[in-house]
C-alpha cells in the first residue's frame, strides 16, 4: 500500500535519539531549548515553546492570549478537529468562516462579511485562527488588516505550513499573528515522532506557554509570591499541564531540521510531476497563490465528476488498489459532537462542496517516480 504520508528517517536521525538514550537526560535537558533556538531561528522568530502536539501548542496558545468561557473563536471548517476543540478546551464558543474552494484556506472576502455582521450582533471573536491547508499560508496581510479594523487576536494553524514562505519569508515569523503553531506528526515535513510547536515574538506570550506547559509551576523570582525557601523552592502560581516535549522527541526534531529544505524541495518536485501528469484529467489541484510557496504537506485534488460516477467509488477503487489515498478533511461542523453544538449541514457550503469532491494522492519525500506513475495510471483509469 502507497501511504498518503511517511517519516522520512536516516541514520543520522536512529543516531541523534540514541545518543540521548545514552545521556543523562531522556526529559527537560538541554536538547528542547536547542530545538525551540533552532526553529525560532530558522523562522525568524524571537522564541519557541516546545510540546509534546501541536493540539497541546494550540491549548497552550489560546491560554496565553487569555481566552476563556464567554469569548468567541473563529476557525477554518475544513481542518482537523484539534483547530476548533483548541478554543473549547478554555470554555469559549466556537465557530467557522468558509473557506475559498480554490484553495481550501480560510475566506477573506467571508470573514470580513462575518466580522461586520458580528460588529452589529456584538458578537466578534476574540481569536481567529486560520488554518493553512496543505502547507500553503492564508492571506495572513489581509487577515491581519482585519484584526487591526475588528480587534481579534491571531493564531496562525501552520501545522501543514514549517518550511513554507509567506511574500517572501518564512512561515512561523509571526509578522502577521501573534503566535504560530506547528506540528511535527510523522506524516508532517518533519517529524519529532509526536509534538508540537509555538512561535511568538511576545515575551509574555511565550513565558505564559512555558508555565502553563509545565503545571503552572515556576522558580522564577519575579513570578512567586513570596522569597524562596532555598534552591529547591518552586511555587505553582496557576493551573497547568503537562504539555512538555521529551528529548527523545527534540533530538529527533533537531536532526530531521537538517533536511528540512530538501524535504520540501522534494514535494515541490513531486508537486509538479503531479501537476504535469494530471492535465489532461478532469481534476483540479489546489490553486498555488503567487505570493506563497507551499511547505506541499498535502497533495490535494477536487474531482470534476460525471453524475454516473461518485466521490466515494474513486477514493475505494484506488485504495483497493494499493493506493493509500485519504481525504483532508471532514468538515468540523458536520462532525457529531459539533452538530450537537448547533451546527447543521449548509451552514458552510463552499466546505461542503470541498468534501464532496476532494482527494489527497501520496506525497512525500520517498515516494518514487514509479509509484506516482502508478497512481496517476490508476486515477486516470477510474476517471
Amino acid at each position: 500500500m502507497i501511504p498518503y504520508g511517511k517519516q522520512s528517517i536516516d541514520q543520522d536521525d536512529i543516531d541523534a535519539v540514541v545518543n540521548v538514550l545514552k545521556s543523562d537526560w531522556l526529559t527537560q535537558g538541554p536538547k528542547v531549548p536547542e530545538f525551540e533556538s533552532r526553529v525560532a531561528a530558522y523562522c525568524g522568530a524571537q522564541s519557541a515553546v516546545a510540546a509534546n502536539s501541536a493540539t497541546s501548542a494550540l491549548h497552550l496558545a489560546c491560554l496565553a492570549l487569555n481566552i476563556s468561557e464567554g469569548d468567541i473563536v473563529w476557525t477554518s471548517p475544513i481542518s482537523f478537529v484539534a483547530s476548533a476543540n483548541c478554543a473549547l478546551y478554555c470554555g469559549a464558543q466556537i465557530d467557522f468562516v468558509d473557506i475559498e474552494l480554490e484553495t481550501g484556506n480560510m475566506s477573506v472576502g467571508r470573514l470580513a462579511e462575518k466580522l461586520a455582521y458580528a460588529k452589529i450582533q456584538g458578537t466578534l471573536p476574540k481569536l481567529v485562527i486560520p488554518v493553512h491547508l496543505a502547507g500553503q499560508s492564508c492571506d495572513m496581510k489581509e487577515i491581519h488588516k482585519l484584526s487591526q479594523q475588528y480587534g481579534f487576536k491571531i493564531i496562525e494553524d501552520a501545522s501543514h505550513a514549517i518550511g513554507g514562505l509567506y511574500k517572501g519569508k518564512k512561515i512561523g515569523g509571526c509578522q502577521f499573528s501573534d503566535i504560530t503553531v506547528f506540528s511535527f506528526h510523522p506524516v508532517k515535513i518533519i517529524t519529532s515522532a509526536e509534538g508540537g510547536l509555538a512561535l511568538s515574538n511576545n515575551k509574555k506570550l511565550v513565558r505564559t506557554m512555558q508555565r502553563l506547559r509545565s503545571h503552572g509551576i515556576t522558580n522564577v523570582p519575579e513570578e512567586m509570591t513570596e522569597t524562596g525557601h532555598g534552591p529547591w523552592y518552586y511555587q505553582q502560581v496557576e493551573l497547568g499541564f503537562n504539555y512538555r516535549m521529551t528529548e527523545l522527541q527534540a533530538a529527533l526534531g533537531l536532526s530531521q531540521l537538517n533536511q528540512l529544505d530538501k524535504f520540501v524541495a522534494r514535494r515541490h518536485l513531486l508537486a509538479k510531476q503531479y501537476d504535469m501528469l494530471l492535465r489532461s484529467m478532469p481534476v483540479d489541484p489546489l490553486l498555488q497563490t503567487s505570493d506563497c510557496y507551499s511547505a506541499f504537506h498535502l497533495y490535494i485534488i477536487k474531482l470534476n465528476l460525471s453524475t454516473k460516477k461518485k466521490h466515494s467509488d474513486v477514493f475505494e477503487k484506488l485504495r483497493e488498489s494499493g493506493i493509500f489515498c485519504q481525504l483532508h478533511y471532514i468538515p468540523i461542523h458536520l462532525q457529531p459532537y459539533y452538530e450537537k453544538r448547533g451546527f447543521r449541514s449548509g451552514d458552510f457550503p463552499v466546505a461542503e462542496s470541498y468534501y464532496s469532491c476532494a482527494i489527497t494522492l501520496p506525497l512525500h519525500p520517498n515516494l518514487t517516480t514509479e509509484e506516482q506513475q502508478y497512481i496517476v495510471t490508476k486515477l486516470g483509469e477510474l476517471l
